[in-house]
């Protein structure tokens, strides 16, 4: 494995420049942050969103005008660690195809920065860590976050057996659609299988933008993705998922007894969607990044109609 670029200094090739981890962190500490892709929060907020999204949709509901702040707060930092063990967990599967991709070959461990038994142990802490969070909710909830596991180890292999990764990992990263639902209510509905349904296409889509930046070391290498599988009409595939997206939660606010409000802020969130479809550029991976990191906005969208709907139907 070539080992090029080691050190701590080492910036890894898609992360935001001049982050903080780049600008404040200790040095000792740099690589186990960039592994854990704390600077590249756009990870994160796509984690975090659906499970945002199904507190505010049980608070609505069940009457109330907000969702809870701290369950907000819960998933907020158990959004962060665990986000961190399954980077962390995919780094080390996928090391040697890390090493042969421009894009990934500077991550911690194919760089060098960070051995694999090192990243075994961070995983492992992050995890314990995720898991100090989950014991806060009841016990339905904890037993669907335990479950989550399952999808988190399997995903990573996906790329080597599929064309479909991206539907796993949507399975991975919508699971919160369920739990948050499940930490309010104690069980599940169909309101919460609809939005988890309508995260998944909307995962469809923004990864294989996001796949687009790879699709020639993918070919090179042997790694599968919707990113090749669609290329013959990517345009007409991701618009399809963004239309299945906007179907299913708006189904989702339907079923939940959602207010008009809701319908603006999703109807914002589908504008937003097909401005990505409009402005995509599948041979420029700048383009292709960006409009990946878009869709942290398109969540603000549809939460802020979530929880605009609560409150009018609570102070209306």
């Amino acid at each position: 494995m070539q080992q090029s670029q080691t050190g701590p200094q080492t910036i890894v090739a898609d992360a935001v420049r001049g982050s903080w981890v780049d600008t404040w962190a200790p040095m000792a500490a740099r690589p186990y942050l960039r592994m854990m892709r704390a600077d590249r929060p756009i990870g994160t907020w796509l984690l975090l969103w659906p499970c945002w999204w199904s507190l505010a949709l049980a608070a609505l509901a069940t009457g109330r005008a907000y969702p809870d702040p701290w369950l907000v707060a819960l998933f907020g930092a158990g959004a962060v660690v665990m986000r961190g063990a399954g980077c962390t967990f995919n780094d080390i599967v996928d090391r040697d195809f890390d090493a042969k991709v421009a894009r990934t070959r500077s991550r911690p461990i194919p760089s060098g920065q960070v051995t694999v038994a090192q990243a075994w142990v961070f995983a492992i802490l992050l995890s314990l860590a995720g898991f100090a969070i989950l014991v806060q909710f009841n016990a339905f909830a904890i037993a669907m976050g335990v479950a989550s596991l399952i999808l988190i180890a399997i995903y990573p292999f996906m790329k080597r057996v599929t064309w479909w990764p991206q539907f796993f990992l949507g399975l991975a990263f919508n699971w919160g659609a369920l739990l948050g639902w499940a930490a309010v209510t104690g069980s599940l509905s169909f309101a919460p299988a609809v939005l988890y349904a309508g995260g998944i296409f909307w995962t469809l889509g923004y990864d294989t933008i996001y796949a687009l930046q790879d699709k020639e070391d993918d070919a090179l290498v042997g790694i599968k993705s919707t990113a090749r599988r669609l290329a013959a009409d990517m345009t007409g595939w991701i618009t399809f998922f963004y239309v299945c997206t906007s179907a299913l939660f708006a189904l989702a606010g339907y079923l939940a007894g959602a207010h008009w409000a809701f319908y603006l802020g999703l109807g914002a969130g589908a504008a937003h969607m097909m401005w990505q479809v409009r402005t995509l550029d599948a041979d420029s991976p700048a383009r292709c990044l960006r409009l990946f990191r878009s869709n942290r906005d398109y969540g603000y969208l549809v939460f802020a109609g979530i929880v605009a709907a609560s409150m009018a139907a609570n102070w209306g």
